[in-house]
């Protein structure tokens, strides 16, 4: 092969890496309030646009909703390739089979713990579905941490691996937020540079919530962005704590995280 095809299949096949190229997280159900013009309702859904892929990271508890606010958020459902559900709570599972109506050519990411009539009604509309147990590599630098908790209930959380760190996104953290950045550390013995997604400290009290604050300015994680079922208290403490490191994560909420 002569020196300029060489040259040619360089510059169409590989991407280099880019000071502009970002992750980009779109909050389309949450119920905590960010933009007015969206209906807020119990739950959690993320898109997050990475490289050349749309993720769904959960899926909210009612589907019109969930695909209403990405009709005013002019997102597409069938431009959408993975979906990840965290944990088998509706409020982030039931959106799902309102958008199977819109896209079914997507592959759906659960925990093996998932009941097999729920995987079976995966596969009835014709979605692929994939069933993690372990830590596994979904796509190209996007990560499950496998199933973590106890033995009622399991969850899953996604790691993404950009050169600044990981970014780790939960969908209730059940098994403890600290745990779960433990976690991903040891998966890809990086350090954790941002956390987002639902935290569950509702009831948790505000020395508790400072020990958990204290424990992950420990573990070097940079940015956070707390949301769903954190609670309003435990929120403005990881805000006060993190500054203007801190991400808003309501229901609207779009912003980009610079490779």
């Amino acid at each position: 092969m002569n020196k300029f095809l060489l040259f040619f299949f360089i510059c169409i096949f590989t991407k280099p890496l880019s000071a502009n190229e970002n992750v980009r997280f779109t909050i389309v159900y949450n119920n905590v309030p960010y933009n007015e013009n969206l209906t807020t309702a119990w739950g959690m859904s993320c898109l997050i646009e990475f490289k050349d892929k749309y993720l769904l990271f959960d899926t909210g508890g009612d589907g019109s909703i969930l695909l209403e606010n990405m009709k005013k958020l002019e997102i597409d459902p069938k431009m959408i390739d993975i979906v990840i559900l965290s944990h088998i709570h509706a409020d982030h599972v039931d959106g799902l089979w309102s958008f199977l109506e819109e896209n079914k050519n997507i592959v759906v990411y659960l925990p093996k713990s998932f009941p097999e009539d729920f995987k079976n009604r995966i596969t009835n509309k014709e979605a692929m579905c994939v069933s993690i147990k372990k830590d596994t590599m979904i796509y190209e630098d996007i990560y499950s941490t496998g199933e973590m908790g106890g033995f009622w209930l399991k969850e899953q959380s996604l790691i993404i691996d950009i050169p600044k760190g990981l970014i780790v996104v939960t969908g209730c953290a059940h098994p403890g937020v600290v745990n779960i950045v433990k976690k991903a550390k040891e998966v890809l013995n990086k350090n954790v540079y941002m956390v987002l997604g639902g935290f569950h400290l509702m009831a948790y009290s505000e020395a508790e919530v400072n020990e958990i604050i204290k424990d992950l300015k420990e573990l070097d994680v940079e940015k956070i962005a707390p949301s769903h079922c954190t609670g309003g208290r435990p929120i403005e403490l990881f805000r006060e704590a993190w500054g203007e490191n801190f991400y808003d994560l309501g229901c609207g909420a779009v912003f980009e995280v610079d490779y």
